[in-house]
């Protein structure tokens, strides 16, 4: 089991940038692939991004695609995810994840720890 905890997110213009940061303890973070979801009011939670436990994999979902970069710092147990040209639509709760599964992660259910959730607010 690792703990995630989040940090960043706001208000932000269209158009503007944003940076979500996910810090996980424990010393076996390289051995985590880590993704970030996002949730909006009345809808499910849906994928955004994923990474591999070494960094090297990475894949995202399409309405994201040039516009978010997930990376990680094992060095430093944090998993992030640079947000820019937002748009309005991204607004939504952004939870951070872990799992031990290696592989082509894109399943809320493939996941087995979360972070608390940050708001991000994109305004028109």
């Amino acid at each position: 089991q690792v703990q995630l905890v989040q940090s960043g997110g706001g208000l932000v213009q269209a158009g503007g940038s944003l940076r979500l940061s996910c810090a996980a303890s424990g010393r076996t973070f390289s051995s985590y692939t880590m993704g970030w979801f996002r949730q909006a009011p009345g809808k499910e939670r849906e994928f955004v991004a994923y990474i591999s436990r070494s960094g090297g994999i990475t894949h995202y979902t399409d309405s994201v695609k040039g516009r978010f970069t997930i990376s990680r710092d094992n060095a430093k147990n944090t998993v992030y995810l640079q947000m820019n040209s937002l748009k309005p639509e991204d607004t939504a709760v952004y939870y951070c994840a872990a799992s031990t599964r290696p592989g082509f992660l894109t399943a809320r259910a493939t996941y087995t720890d979360w972070g608390q959730g940050t708001q991000v607010t994109v305004s028109s």
